[in-house]
């Protein structure tokens, strides 16, 4: 018998070829989208384009797989800014609840479109929203956003609006595989709701968005387990750590870098 080189691949444990390198990089970048999901919203993204652009998995399978993990973030994202009283007003609850409910039926539907996006097209869509959330963020350090909107949560006329604005976040999240706070951060500001308030209920509204439209990808046999829990745990722990940098240091230090980071990549994963 011939030997076998010691270059051959594993065989698959987490959905496609083992590889030792590759799964310590997708660890590592795990780690730190998750302290950008706590310290300024748009940090899950990174998980989306890890699993885009490192592994072979389809368009389905990276969007199942990232939201699956966004389930757990979501719930202890919430729980710390819980802990640390963003969470304890009616304002940021009301935000919360019509949010989170209006972006359940935009998750179920994303993630039913998506058996529809090529490859391609799910490149190009990722790499748009990539660069738009970048282009946002920079915008906003540089110009400072001036609300679109003055929403009153407690009102009829605000809570209308809070449902279509949850409604649209949820369908591209649950299209994409991204985290509600990637698009919740930014639009949650532009309509006047304080950066560190908006973090705190995007992270509410994560829970359901993730829930439901991992739901929906599990039905299609599109949530690969394994690699979710793989990526989950630093996920998780950078989520603990973000938390508690967002209430040591100004989390503006950290806009620009991830602003730049963002818009250069969206060309990439658009092509």
């Amino acid at each position: 018998m011939e030997a076998t080189g010691t270059t051959e691949c594993h065989e698959p444990m987490l959905g496609f070829p083992f590889d030792p390198a590759l799964v310590l990089l997708l660890v590592s970048l795990s780690f730190f989208a998750g302290i950008g999901i706590t310290t300024i919203g748009p940090g899950g993204i990174f998980v989306t384009i890890a699993l885009y652009s490192l592994t072979p998995l389809t368009a389905s399978e990276v969007a199942g797989t990232a939201h699956a993990t966004f389930i757990v973030t979501g719930l202890v994202g919430s729980a710390a800014y819980l802990h640390s009283g963003e969470m304890q007003t009616g304002e940021s609850r009301a935000i919360a609840l019509v949010l989170s409910v209006s972006s359940i039926l935009g998750a179920v539907a994303g993630a039913y479109v998506n058996a529809f996006v090529s490859q391609t097209l799910f490149g190009v869509l990722l790499g748009g929203v990539s660069m738009a959330v970048g282009a946002i963020i920079l915008y906003r350090e540089r110009r400072g956003f001036t609300p679109l909107y003055d929403l009153d949560p407690l009102e009829r006329e605000g809570q209308f609006a809070l449902g279509g604005l949850g409604f649209g976040l949820g369908v591209a999240s649950g299209l994409l595989g991204i985290g509600g706070p990637v698009l919740a951060v930014p639009a949650l500001v532009l309509v006047g709701v304080p950066m560190l308030l908006a973090v705190a209920v995007a992270q509410v509204q994560s829970i359901f968005i993730a829930a439901f439209a991992a739901g929906g990808y599990a039905l299609q046999g599109s949530v690969i387990l394994p690699l979710a829990v793989v990526i989950g745990l630093p996920l998780l722990l950078g989520v603990i750590m973000g938390w508690k940098v967002a209430h040591l240091i100004d989390p503006e230090r950290l806009k620009v870098a991830l602003g730049v980071v963002l818009i250069g990549v969206g060309p990439y994963l658009a092509l």
